[in-house]
C-alpha cells in the first residue's frame, strides 16, 4: 500500500493534511481515474491490484465529492479525479487549478509530452519494502480470519504430515487471483507462511479478540464471571471463560473471553488463574458483582477453591447457579462421589449412543412397549419424553428409574445383535452401557438421586424459568431447604426405604446387591465383612444429602436471594403483587452501585405507583430484558441501574439469543475433533463478528515479532 499519492510529482501524503483515497474497485471506473493521473505504467493492472496498492490525494477532487474533512473524509461513490497541476491525457484537458507557467509550456507540447513521458517512466513509485510487508501480513490476517469464521482448521494434525495445509491452499488460490505480494513472496520462499508464524498470527487474534471484548466490559460498568467444564487442547487441561455485561442499548451479552490454564492445585492453581485474568487479559475484578461455574465431580474440588480465592478476594463477586444447566443436574454433576459419577457419565454416554440412529430409538421405544403393556398411556408418555434430550431434563432421575428395566433389554438385545443389524462399535457401546445399568452401585445412586431431586425439582425448575417464577422461587427456597433438613435428621430411615426399593429393583434386573469391588480392594476388606445397607449409607447417601444442602445454601446466599427479589421491579411482578410495598430493603445491597442513593426510596415509591395500576387493554413488560428497553425507564436512573446489576445475574437465562457466545462455544468443543482443537481458533471462531482491524493487528504484529521470516 502506498502512503503517497500516485500522480506523478505530487507532494501529498499520508503524513500531510490531504486525505488519501483508495482507487475504486469497479473496474470502469478504475480504467478512468488512471486516464486521469495520466499513469501509462497502470493501465494494465487489474482493479483490485490498484485498489489494495494505490491512492489519490483529496486535492484531485472536486469538494462537492468530498464528505468530512482531514483524515475522517470520505469520497463519495461517482467521484473521479478532474483537479490537476498537470497537463490530461490525449484530449489537452486541464485542471482547474493550472497555474500559468504551466500555460506557457503548452507551445512546446510535442517536446513535453516526450519529456513527461520520460519523466514518467523514471518517476513510476514502486511499493516500499515496509509497506509491501504489511500488504503480506495483511493478506495472512485476512485468510486466517476467514478460516476461524468457518471453524476451519489451518493445519492438519501433527501426526499427519502428509496433509495439506488449508491456510497454504487459500493463500495459494488468493495468489492465483491476482495478490502479487503474495506471489512474490511464494516466489522467494517456497512457502507462504511457516508453522511457527502461524502461531505468531493466531496469537495476535486472540489478543485483539481478547482487548475488544475487555474494553467493551469496561464501558458497559459491572459484569459476572461465568466458567465451563474444563476442556483438554493439545494434551492440556483449560478452564473457559465468559464474561455477562448489559451493553449500551440495555441488552444483555455473554462473550467468550478465552481459556485460561489449569495447571497446578490449591491456592497456587487460584491465583495463577486469577492473575492471568486480572494482570494477563485487564479484567478489573473489582466491578465484577456475580460468578458461576460448571464443573464435575473430577475437578468440582479444585473450582470450588477457585470459587472460594475469587470470593475472598472479591466478595462483592457472589457465587450463584449457571443458566445453561439445570439445578438437578449441576447439583448431581458436582458431587465427588464415584456412585453418583457412574450415573452421570452412564447419562452421557446414553445420550450419545441413541442420538446416533432413528433406529436405536425404535429399539429403546419397542423395549418400553414391553414392559409398559398394561399402561399404554404412561408408555407412549415416556416414549414421548426419550425423543428429546431427557438426560437434560428437571426430572432426569425420576425418567431414568422409570425406564431403567427397559433401557437394560434395549441395549442388551442391541448387544446381542441376533440379526445382525448393528455395527460392532455400536454394539461394543451397547455393551458398556450395559454393564453400567446392571450394577447395583449404578441402580442404588440412581435411586438416591431420584428421591432427593425431587425436593428441588420445582425450585430448580421455577429457578430459571420466567421472570415472575424466579421471584417466587426465591421466596421458596427456606421451604426446599426445611424438607431436606428434615431427610438428614432422618437419615436412617429414609436410607433404609432406598435400599429396599434398589434391592428390589436389582431383584427384577437379576442384578446381585453388592458392595463395589473397588471399595473392598482398596480396604482389602472381604465381602462378608461389609455390610451393603451401611456400606452406601456412609458412602452414598448421607453425602448425597449433605451435598445438596452445603450447594444450595452456597449458591443462594442471603446477597444472591436479595438480588433476586429485586425483579419486583418488573412490572409484571408489581401488578400480581399490588397490594405489597416495594422491598427496598433488597436493592440496599447496590448502595454503592446507583447512581444517587439518597433519591433511591422516592424513586422507588415513583415507579411502584407506576406499574402498580394496569390499564385497560394494557400489556406490561413481563421481563428484565422488556423493562430495560422501555423508553420511560431513563428517567428512572436508580432503577435503571439496579435492572442493568440484576440483568448479570448468572442465574437468570439470558433473554434475546444473549446466549449465542455459549452455544457457539459448545458447537465448536463438539464438532471439532480433539486433534484439530485450538484454543485460539475457537477463541476466533466464537468472536468471528468482532469489527477485526487488520492495521491494528499487522502494527501489532510487527512489534511483537520484528524479526522477518526471511532475517531469521
Amino acid at each position: 500500500m502506498q502512503n503517497h499519492c500516485a500522480v506523478p510529482n505530487c507532494p501529498s501524503g499520508k503524513s500531510g493534511s490531504e486525505p488519501l483515497f483508495r482507487f475504486p474497485l469497479d473496474p470502469e471506473r478504475s480504467k478512468k481515474w488512471v486516464e486521469k493521473c495520466q499513469r501509462e505504467d497502470l493501465t494494465d493492472k487489474p482493479a483490485e491490484q490498484l485498489y489494495r496498492y494505490y491512492r489519490l490525494c483529496g486535492k484531485h477532487f472536486e469538494q462537492s465529492f468530498i464528505d468530512g474533512v482531514a483524515q475522517s473524509a470520505v469520497l463519495k461513490d461517482d467521484a473521479v479525479p478532474s483537479v490537476f497541476d498537470v497537463p490530461q491525457n490525449k484530449q489537452g484537458k486541464r485542471g482547474k487549478e493550472t497555474t500559468k507557467d504551466t500555460e506557457t509550456e503548452t507551445k512546446g507540447k510535442k517536446k513535453i509530452k516526450k519529456s513527461q513521458a520520460d519523466t514518467t517512466k523514471e518517476d513510476v513509485p514502486t511499493v516500499p519494502e515496509e509497506d509491501e510487508y504489511k500488504e503480506y501480513l495483511k493478506s495472512l490476517f485476512e485468510v486466517l480470519l476467514l478460516l476461524g469464521e468457518q471453524s476451519i482448521p489451518p493445519l492438519g494434525p501433527a501426526d499427519h504430515k502428509e496433509w495439506s495445509s488449508n491456510i497454504q491452499a487459500l493463500l495459494g488460490y488468493r495468489t492465483k487471483c491476482g495478490d502479487e505480494v503474495l506471489k512474490k513472496r511464494y516466489d522467494e520462499s517456497k512457502e507462504y507462511c511457516s508453522s511457527e508464524q502461524l502461531n505468531q498470527l493466531m496469537e495476535v487474534c486472540e489478543k485483539f479478540i481478547r482487548i475488544k471484548l475487555v474494553e467493551e466490559v469496561k464501558q458497559n460498568g459491572f459484569f459476572s464471571l461465568l466458567t465451563d467444564d474444563l476442556v483438554k487442547i493439545s494434551g492440556d487441561w483449560y478452564l473457559p471463560v465468559f464474561v455477562r455485561y448489559v451493553d449500551q442499548s440495555n441488552h444483555q451479552q455473554e462473550k467468550f473471553v478465552g481459556f485460561l490454564s489449569f495447571e497446578g492445585d490449591g491456592d497456587a492453581l487460584a491465583e495463577n488463574l486469577l492473575s492471568e485474568m486480572t494482570d494477563q487479559w485487564g479484567l478489573d475484578m473489582e466491578r465484577c458483582r456475580g460468578q458461576a461455574h460448571s464443573c464435575t465431580g473430577t475437578h468440582f474440588c479444585q473450582v470450588k477453591a477457585f470459587a472460594a480465592k475469587l470470593s475472598e478476594k472479591y466478595p462483592r463477586a457472589v457465587p450463584t447457579l449457571r443458566a445453561t444447566r439445570n439445578l438437578n443436574v449441576s447439583l448431581a454433576a458436582g458431587m465427588p462421589l464415584s456412585a453418583v459419577q457412574l450415573v452421570m457419565s452412564t447419562f452421557k454416554k446414553i445420550e450419545s449412543f441413541f442420538s446416533r440412529s432413528t433406529l436405536l430409538q425404535l429399539e429403546l421405544e419397542h423395549a418400553i412397549s414391553i414392559f409398559f403393556a398394561d399402561k399404554e398411556e404412561k408408555a407412549n408418555e415416556l416414549k414421548e419424553v426419550c425423543l428429546t434430550s431427557w438426560t437434560a431434563r428437571h426430572d432426569v432421575f425420576e425418567v431414568a428409574g422409570e425406564i431403567l428395566e427397559a433401557l437394560l433389554l434395549c441395549v442388551d438385545s442391541v448387544h446381542d445383535n441376533e440379526d445382525m443389524r448393528w455395527e460392532d462399535d455400536i454394539t461394543h457401546n451397547a455393551l458398556e452401557i450395559s454393564k453400567a445399568l446392571a450394577d447395583f452401585e449404578f441402580i442404588m445412586a440412581l435411586v438416591v438421586l431420584k428421591h432427593m431431586m425431587t425436593l428441588t425439582r420445582a425450585f430448580g425448575k421455577n429457578i430459571q424459568g420466567s421472570t415472575t417464577d424466579v421471584y417466587f422461587a426465591a421466596a421458596s427456597l427456606k421451604a426446599v431447604l426445611h424438607s431436606l433438613k428434615e431427610v438428614s435428621d432422618n437419615i436412617d430411615v429414609y436410607h433404609e426405604f432406598w435400599f429396599d426399593e434398589a434391592a428390589n429393583l436389582a431383584a427384577a434386573m437379576e442384578v446381585p446387591v453388592k458392595v463395589p469391588r473397588s471399595f473392598l480392594r482398596k480396604h482389602q476388606a472381604e465381602p462378608e465383612t461389609v455390610q451393603p445397607v451401611s456400606y452406601y449409607k456412609n458412602h452414598l447417601s448421607v453425602p448425597v444429602v449433605n451435598h445438596i444442602i452445603r450447594e444450595l445454601n452456597e449458591l443462594f446466599s442471603e446477597d444472591h436471594l436479595k438480588v433476586l427479589r429485586c425483579l419486583s421491579l418488573v412490572p409484571t411482578v408489581i401488578e400480581q403483587n399490588k397490594s405489597t410495598e416495594p422491598e427496598e430493603d433488597c436493592m440496599l445491597v447496590f448502595t454503592t452501585d446507583i447512581p444517587n442513593a439518597g433519591t433511591l426510596s422516592a424513586e422507588l415509591h415513583c415507579w411502584w405507583v407506576k406499574w402498580s395500576k394496569k390499564g385497560k387493554d394494557e400489556t406490561l413488560p413481563s421481563s428484565l430484558c422488556e423493562t430495560l428497553q422501555l423508553p420511560d425507564v431513563k428517567f428512572f436512573p436508580n432503577m435503571l441501574a439496579v435492572l442493568r446489576l440484576i440483568s448479570i445475574l448468572p442465574t437468570l437465562v439470558l433473554e434475546d439469543s444473549g446466549d449465542v457466545a455459549h452455544k457457539r462455544f459448545r458447537m465448536y468443543m463438539e464438532n471439532m475433533p480433539n486433534k484439530f482443537k485450538s484454543k485460539s481458533l475457537a477463541l476466533l471462531n466464537i468472536n468471528y463478528d468482532v469489527a477485526f482491524d487488520l492495521d491494528w493487528m499487522v502494527e501489532s504484529y510487527m512489534k511483537t515479532y520484528p524479526q522477518r521470516p526471511e532475517e531469521s
